[in-house]
């Protein structure tokens, strides 16, 4: 479900305003992987283009997903966008705010670690920027030991 955005010059592009996850849990539990468009239908049955990270941040906290990854070109949160060492592992919801108040986090970061931020407000407990250049990126980010250096960045609830 979605809404038009105000701006008319965007055409039909829209916001996400709800998830129904019926379907989605059926195919989950026939255990299948559904693949989701993401163009959503407004109140009028119009069809409208919402931002893929937002409408999956949406879907996340509407199936109580413990976790939430965004797969991108970049490695992460840097601290220096030209140095790939400055990499920030691991930052809570008042630090992901205070990393883009301060201008760390800019550009197309900004939406990205503000979705991740969503799905945290929508229940999600853990979400992560990762590479998705890099070959097995989400395995090791999903199921490397706890004690092993995780590639991308957690942004999570319980880290201060």
């Amino acid at each position: 479900q979605a809404k038009r955005v105000d701006d008319e010059d965007l055409g039909f592009v829209g916001t996400v305003t709800g998830v129904n996850p019926t379907v989605l849990n059926a195919a989950l539990d026939a255990g299948l992987v559904p693949v989701v468009a993401t163009v959503a239908a407004d109140s009028e049955g119009n069809f409208l283009n919402v931002n893929a990270d937002t409408a999956a941040a949406a879907i996340a906290g509407a199936l109580d997903a413990r976790e939430f990854v965004l797969m991108t070109d970049v490695p992460g949160i840097l601290r220096d966008v030209k140095d790939p060492a400055s990499l920030i592992a691991e930052t809570g919801i008042d630090g992901a705010k205070q990393l883009i108040a301060d201008g760390v986090v800019g550009g197309g970061m900004i939406p990205k670690v503000t979705c991740c931020l969503t799905a945290l407000d929508a229940g999600v407990c853990a979400t992560h920027i990762i590479d998705g250049r890099r070959p097995h990126a989400l395995l090791e980010e999903l199921l490397a030991p706890p004690d092993t250096a995780k590639q991308g960045t957690t942004i999570a609830k319980d880290v201060d």
